[in-house]
């Protein structure tokens, strides 16, 4: 695993910097020397938090906690991500490392029953950024496809835990 560190408006000490390459290790069970791990630490207000992300073969596993330490933080989030895993395990054997799963019992399956998917369509008009949170806004949704009109590419915005927005662009 490939393990990046990085904090946000203040300098990590030596010490949390070898705890999170300690604790990280928990992860290498479950992935190859091909996955980039990328933990964010920052701090908002009194809170300390803790964020990681771990790409594996284009698969996504995102945590993002918030407590008094930093230390307790990670842990959570480290955790998180476990969690995740074990919850899909079936859907993800394919693409994780030979034998993640050996050491959890036969027992302990957390997947999910299949869910009932439900389809929606709609007409994708152009508009701008600016309209398409709007349209989400009148909605009351969390995120709204729309075409750009700059571009004509099918792009999303969506709302933020921070109470901001971000849009997805295609590559």
């Amino acid at each position: 695993m490939h393990l990046t560190i990085n904090s946000r408006d203040f300098n990590i000490h030596g010490d949390l910097y070898a705890i999170t390459e300690k604790r990280i290790k928990k992860l290498e069970k479950f992935f190859d020397d091909t996955a980039n791990v990328a933990v964010l630490f920052k701090k908002k207000r009194d809170r300390e938090i803790a964020e990681i992300t771990v790409d594996h073969k284009g698969t996504f596993f995102r945590s993002e906690v918030e407590s008094n330490t930093f230390n307790n933080a990670l842990d959570e989030a480290i955790d998180l991500i476990v969690r995740q895993i074990r919850k899909n395990k079936t859907k993800l054997e394919r693409t994780l490392r030979t034998g993640a799963f050996t050491q959890f019992d036969a027992e302990m399956d957390l997947d999910e029953p299949e869910s009932n998917i439900r389809t929606k369509t709609f007409p994708v008009k152009p508009m701008s950024v600016e309209e398409a949170i709007l349209q989400m806004e009148l909605l009351e949704h969390m995120f709204f496809v729309f075409r750009n009109a700059e571009n004509e590419e099918v792009c999303v915005v969506y709302k933020r835990k921070d109470g901001g927005y971000g849009l997805i662009l295609p590559q």
